[in-house]
């Protein structure tokens, strides 16, 4: 029996040894994860945590990109199962599920709100107004056009001044001599519909955000007239879209007008190097009838850094999102070209990204949001020419970086 307890001792002081080994062997790095869901911004979220990384050599970031058809489903499942990334990406169609069952961690004493608006910080909080996001960007939606098929049509360039009226004016001159679609109108919301029911002075919820807000005038008016674009010859119809994107179309040379989001230019451009040049990029038209406000408005949304309540290594990631957010981490990506930052005065940063293209970006900044307007995925309004750079929101060409 003395034998037995001697082996059993020496096995149990030979796994202390190996153990303490181990912890000796550790070199005291922490390993994090950043969860992303595009690809295009790869490159621009490894910057940043490099640029942190390079001050604090004890973490490493590793970025991980799941595609947008398997990242919601994953995240749920890492979440049940308590192994969320340390990072991720929180998009404000899902905050309110994850925020307001106690999942993420309260970013409150991490944000400077201060440099950002407060849409943007809408977009980070749960039903209860806390952060529970570090805001990451702002996206709009702007209209792409092919200057070759309006100059074969001979119809002037869409500027600030255009109307929905002017669209399909345009559209059926383009088609009438060109044989090619005009404006490409699909059944998307932010970059379809959702543009023309604020334009209008709908909404797509009504104001306590409880009940669908489609039997309101001003929306059934813009959704009627939207939906009626497809009856044109000049359009393609829904069958049509159900196998080829308005995107894919454009840069097929099949169509000269769609709606696009500022996050999908810098690939495109990339993507598509010979059409550099044939098109460019305008302010999408007004309402020319709107039952409220002025007729400008497109949608904008923005991402957010969230990370699990849970989170083992809680301090250190919060340490990484306050540099994430900061005016050095938000500069970073925009001049990555990954997306607009939503720290405010950086949007310049990312448009000089595209400096060295035939192109003009500054259509998807030209523009302020009240602060009075609630909600993710809300309305932007353009200021009236001649001030397009006035307002809050975005920094003018003299004061940008």
């Amino acid at each position: 029996m003395k034998k037995l307890y001697r082996f059993l001792a020496g096995m149990l002081s030979l796994v202390l040894m190996a153990g303490l080994a181990g912890c000796g062997a550790d070199d005291g790095t922490i390993h994090l994860t950043l969860q992303i869901w595009d690809v295009a911004q790869r490159d621009g979220m490894q910057a940043i945590s490099d640029a942190y990384t390079a001050k604090n050599p004890n973490v490493t970031i590793e970025v991980q990109v799941i595609n947008w058809d398997e990242y919601w489903t994953k995240l749920e499942a890492a979440t049940i199962s308590g192994k969320m990334p340390d990072i991720f990406w929180m998009h404000t169609n899902e905050i309110l599920k994850y925020a307001d069952n106690g999942k993420l961690a309260d970013m409150t004493d991490v944000v400077d709100t201060g440099h950002f608006s407060d849409i943007s910080l809408s977009n980070a909080s749960g039903s209860d107004g806390v952060l529970y996001g570090v805001p990451k960007d702002k996206d709009t939606v702007a209209l792409l056009y092919n200057k070759e098929m309006f100059d074969a049509a001979g119809v002037a360039y869409p500027d600030e001044s255009w109307t929905w009226d002017d669209l399909v004016d345009a559209s059926q001159k383009i088609y009438d001599a060109t044989g090619k679609y005009g404006y490409m109108p699909y059944a998307d919301d932010q970059l379809g519909y959702w543009n023309f029911v604020y334009q209008a002075g709908g909404s797509i919820l009504t104001e306590d955000k409880t009940h669908g807000n489609f039997t309101d005038p001003a929306t059934k008016m813009a959704m009627e007239f939207y939906i009626n674009l497809q009856k044109n010859d000049w359009s393609p119809d829904q069958t049509y879209f159900a196998e080829t994107s308005p995107g894919t179309a454009f840069f097929s040379e099949k169509g000269a007008m769609f709606f696009e989001g500022s996050w999908n230019v810098l690939t495109e451009l990339k993507n598509y190097p010979d059409m550099n040049g044939k098109w460019d990029v305008a302010v999408l038209p007004k309402c020319p009838n709107p039952m409220n406000g002025d007729g400008r408005a497109t949608i904008s949304n923005g991402l957010s850094y969230a990370t699990g309540a849970n989170n083992k290594h809680l301090d250190v990631v919060k340490d990484v999102l306050a540099f994430f957010g900061s005016e050095e981490g938000q500069r970073i990506q925009g001049e990555s070209g990954a997306a607009i930052p939503a720290y405010e005065g950086l949007e310049y940063s990312w448009v000089s990204v595209f400096d060295s293209y035939p192109i003009d970006v500054t259509p998807f900044v030209e523009r302020d949001a009240p602060s009075s307007v609630p909600s993710s995925s809300c309305p932007w309004w353009w200021p009236l020419p001649p001030l397009p750079w006035c307002g809050s929101g975005f920094s003018t060409p003299s004061t940008a970086s």
